[in-house]
């Protein structure tokens, strides 16, 4: 444990306050809502997208009582009973401190670099290493600035190997990473095209990630992507690859079953042995394990033996639909104490259902560690769970967790002999497991059966392209979501619930039906309706939902029903007609609503908006300063007429980046949020949403055959046909059929073959290597698969049918 005045003296502070110097701090917090043992925490107010000296008073509230700023707070000044310690660069105190801990560490840090396979490199080591080593990892992908920091303040003399992912988008930043881990052994992926556009080549590229190994004791790489002139001198380079003189010197691969047969030659041994993947990058993966094991000692019938034993890893915690109308978190492939963490954290983050079941595996180590079983059982008593399902050995330890039901197995063999005893509905319910336990079988009987195309759902993305909007307006600025038409096919409140968590201040759908749902699933921000009619007045009332007000007559039918209902003061929001020309009141009716306001005290102004008719297209600029002219007379007048202020906001996606003058009290972030770049940023925006499918059957056909209804599909040549999963019914429109559409398979782009049928169509697949059960990319390019059949990726995205299973990802 440190305490504040050793943490004080660690990073050498001259400004500071402090009302208990032996206070113990085992918590770096950053975010005031997962603050999970406040009286052992130590706050940092981070500057990023939004302020963290923002957010002190959060942190206060929670319970955290130790603060690191570098910026007068001034509601700490009021306080006596708190510990502040001021620096001129938070994130740089908290890298300070966690470059301390390191050195503290004595066993070997192994850091890891590259585009792409960090993650999956680093699970596959810890898995063949912890049989009989003490192993730890970072989190997930906490690879970044601040993740590295976090990762290593996790490190205990418990563990003999450390295993840290570190990731870079520009120039620069790997020298902050390497003088926080500082690596004895180096271990490089590859060289891929993640984050190109920062770099002015990829040898630059290259030169940045190298950096994190340069005072390295050794460095395992391809041959392909390092060689001995691009590291310094004192560096041992072990290499992998196809060239005589590597190390593990791949002879041959070939396709074997489900796998690949793989011919490797080692210290003068030709060894022969099938593991099971295909795909190029796990096979480089694969012979990075297998130089790695070297390294350290393993013999090359121990390392095989234990390299077939890898299979897939679903690198992402996933939120499904259960069954008996239950929501299940997937997190089945590993368990840890910072991993279980997180999944924690999500699980919080649900409010979907009042109960929250763990499903939880005994871990490595912890039979052995009393330590380690006091910091699960504090994780676990600071988590408000409806039950525990604990699979493993029955420690008595677990009795201490006296405010949680507790139902043990011994194996996940016998909780699924009693699986339909567990009685599991209507709740949210985290499964989390080592490997070693098979949780995913657990997962398959819980999950609710639906058609085999998916629509994956990135929350991290979501959250990113949040940030990214957010940073764009002031603090003072209020940010509302449109989660309209199903979240842009999204999902309901798998999306708000984020959206919540993240603390937007508005959702925005179109129907009161969706607010109902919204409502129905734990969501209690404040909800506009934009279309609603005289019939869902009582719904709206019922469940707190706020309708726009769009003409007198509307405004007239709604004041009368809260006459009727005895309600006074009800929120509205006043929709003016600037130019769109849809529905809102136009501005020669501004006189007449006032009079009508200010005549019925039922209601009340919340808002007051308009909408831009084509905020993103340069030409029309005229057109939309003349709008936004317009609403300023408007709501100048109607704040005057009814003698009180309301938000204002015109804004949307396309307006938030173009027309900062416009931003107002609030702004209204739509089809920006989930991904889609319609102001051409660059690639800044995250891809949110990915339809996928499976190949279910592959034909080889004549030249002289034709596919599919009516004979649309004629065949120019012998051909290979591929039938996937996916048809109008699921949202994928006939006008791809022909040739119009293009889907990815294996990173390759195949036409559409003839008509598209209600739920499949057809692919021709003559020119690529696929086999059946192949993942089918559906849209690869939105933007330009919307042009292709004239629409706009907002009809395509709207359009997934709900029958297509929405799974949501979260690292």
């Amino acid at each position: 444990m440190y305490t504040i005045d050793l943490i004080r003296e660690v990073l050498e502070l001259k400004s500071y306050r402090i009302a208990d110097y032996n206070q113990q701090i085992t918590e770096l917090v950053y975010d005031s809502r997962k603050v999970n043992q406040p009286e052992h925490s130590l706050f940092f107010a981070l500057t990023a997208a939004r302020d963290g000296h923002d957010f002190v008073n959060d942190a206060y509230q929670r319970g955290v009582r130790s603060f690191v700023v570098s910026k007068n707070v001034p509601f700490l000044e009021t306080l006596s009973d708190i510990n502040v310690l001021i620096v001129a660069d938070v994130l740089d105190a908290l890298q300070r401190l966690a470059v301390y801990h390191r050195l503290t560490f004595d066993g070997t840090v192994v850091g890891i670099a590259g585009s792409n396979g960090k993650s999956v490199v680093k699970e596959w080591l810890f898995q063949l290493l912890s049989i009989d080593k003490r192993v730890y990892q970072s989190p997930k992908s906490y690879n970044s600035q601040l993740g590295v920091a976090l990762s290593l303040w996790n490190l205990t003399a418990q563990y003999d190997i450390a295993l840290i992912e570190a990731g870079i988008s520009e120039p620069g930043e790997m020298d902050r990473l390497q003088s926080l881990i500082q690596p004895e052994v180096g271990i490089f992926t590859n060289i891929g095209l993640a984050h190109s556009q920062h770099f002015i080549s990829k040898q630059a590229k290259l030169s940045e990630k190298l950096k994190l190994f340069q005072r390295s004791n050794v460095l395992i790489a391809g041959s392909k992507y390092v060689n001995a002139g691009q590291v310094p001198s004192n560096i041992k380079l072990l290499q992998w690859g196809e060239e005589e003189i590597d190390l593990i010197h791949l002879l041959s691969q070939e396709p074997s079953g489900k796998g690949t047969e793989l011919t490797i030659k080692s210290k003068d041994n030709i060894h022969t042995f099938e593991v099971p993947f295909r795909d190029r990058a796990s096979i480089e993966n694969i012979l990075t394990c297998f130089t790695a094991m070297t390294y350290f000692g393993y013999t090359e019938p121990q390392i095989i033996e234990r390299l077939q034993q890898l299979r897939p890893l679903e690198m992402r915690l996933q939120l499904k639909k259960g069954i008996a109308n239950s929501s299940l978190i997937d997190d089945s492939y590993s368990n840890d104490l910072a991993s279980l963490q997180i999944s924690l954290d999500f699980l919080a983050q649900q409010n979907q259902h009042p109960r929250k079941t763990l499903i939880l595996s005994d871990m490595e180590g912890l039979s052995s560690s009393e330590k380690l079983q006091e910091k699960l059982l504090g994780i676990l008593s600071r988590t408000s769970l409806s039950r525990m399902i604990w699979v493993g050995p029955d420690y008595q330890w677990l009795d201490k967790l006296s405010t949680t039901t507790i139902q043990r197995f011994a194996s996940t063999e016998d909780l699924l002999h009693q699986l339909e005893t567990l009685n599991i509905k209507d709740e949210t319910v985290l499964i989390k497991g080592g490997r070693a336990f098979r949780f995913e079988q657990i997962v398959q009987r819980l999950t609710l059966r639906s058609h085999g195309t998916v629509l994956e759902i990135n929350l991290n993305a979501l959250s990113h392209n949040l940030m990214h909007y957010r940073a764009m307006i002031p603090n003072q600025v209020k940010l509302m979501a449109m989660v309209k038409a199903f979240s842009y096919g999204s999902g309901s409140f798998e999306v708000a619930n984020l959206l919540q968590f993240s603390k937007v201040d508005y959702l925005t759908v179109a129907f009161a039906d969706e607010g109902v749902e919204l409502r129905l699933g734990g969501i209690t921000l404040p909800i506009m309706v934009l279309s609603p009619d005289s019939d869902t007045f009582q719904t709206l009332l019922q469940y707190d939902l706020e309708p726009e007000v769009y003409s007198m007559r509307f405004l007239n039918q709604f004041i009368e029903f809260l006459k009727a209902n005895k309600r006074e003061g009800y929120k509205i929001h006043v929709k003016l007609d600037t130019g769109m020309h849809r529905l809102g009141f136009l501005p020669n009716e501004v006189d007449e609503l006032i009079e009508c306001l200010n005549q019925h005290k039922e209601v009340k102004v919340q808002s007051c908006f308009t909408h831009l008719v084509a905020s993103g297209d340069a030409n029309q600029d005229n057109f939309t300063q003349q709008q936004i002219d317009t609403y300023t007379n408007c709501i100048t007048k109607l704040e005057a007429g009814v003698g009180y202020s309301f938000i204002k906001h015109v804004a949307n996606t396309s307006a938030i980046v173009r027309w900062p003058q416009a931003h107002f009290d609030m702004v209204r972030l739509g089809i920006g949020l989930y991904g889609v770049d319609m102001d051409n940023g660059n690639g800044v925006l995250e891809k949110v949403s990915t339809l996928r499918t499976t190949v279910t059957q592959i034909k080889d056909l004549p030249k002289t055959e034709t596919v599919g209804y009516d004979r649309k599909g004629v065949l120019t040549r012998d051909s290979t046909i591929a039938t996937v999963k996916i048809g109008y019914a699921d949202g994928y429109n006939r006008k791809f059929g022909n040739g119009i559409g293009k889907m990815k398979i294996n990173n390759q782009l195949v036409p559409t073959v003839g008509t598209i049928c209600m739920d499949m169509c057809m692919l021709d697949v003559t020119d690529i290597e696929v086999k059946e059960g192949d993942t089918v990319e559906v849209f690869p390019d939105i933007m330009q698969a919307s042009k292709d059949i004239g629409t706009i990726p907002y009809e395509l995205l709207v359009n997934i049918s709900s029958r297509v299973k929405r799974v949501y990802y979260f690292e």
